[in-house]
């Protein structure tokens, strides 16, 4: 009961108040099937991408956090080839930084955030890894040449 309210208070701000480049909605009236989008920042490999995300909420939610994956392939060294993320925020403690008191628009702005500032330091995929830390040129085309491919309207 507790998770349909605040689910519902967490939709119900992010349809009237989103962050900046961001959306989320329920998929087909289900309270824990969620979809997101998250539009590519300005000034990065991602810009004008569109992004489309999976977020299944548990139902110890808001005590565990919810999964979230892109659906929209993404050349990123903190986003594997299955979209699943690499961000502290999204796993519990001790080894995440997970807490109550965090909601799903904290998570998508956080995402939306390691999008344009990669941490390869803490890599799901090595080898892009190695390419941004090495030849950023590179990996700036490749990313580019991604968002045009999957995640162009």
């Amino acid at each position: 009961m507790q998770r349909a309210s605040r689910l519902k208070r967490e939709l119900s701000l992010l349809s009237t108040e989103p962050p900046p480049g961001i959306t989320c909605w329920q998929n087909q009236n289900q309270l824990d099937d969620l979809r997101a989008q998250i539009l590519g920042g300005a000034d990065t490999p991602y810009e004008k991408g569109i992004f489309n995300l999976e977020i299944v909420v548990p139902e110890r939610y808001p005590f565990e956090p919810p999964k979230i994956r892109f659906l929209t392939p993404i050349y990123h060294p903190n986003i594997d080839s299955a979209g699943r993320i690499c961000l502290d925020v999204l796993k519990l403690p001790p080894k995440g930084a997970w807490r109550p008191s965090l909601n799903i628009s904290t998570l998508l702005s956080s995402i939306q955030l390691l999008m344009a500032e990669p941490n390869p330091d803490d890599p799901l995929m090595a080898d892009i890894s190695s390419e941004y830390k090495y030849n950023k040129q590179l990996f700036l085309r490749n990313a580019r040449e991604w968002t045009q491919k999957h995640a162009s309207p």
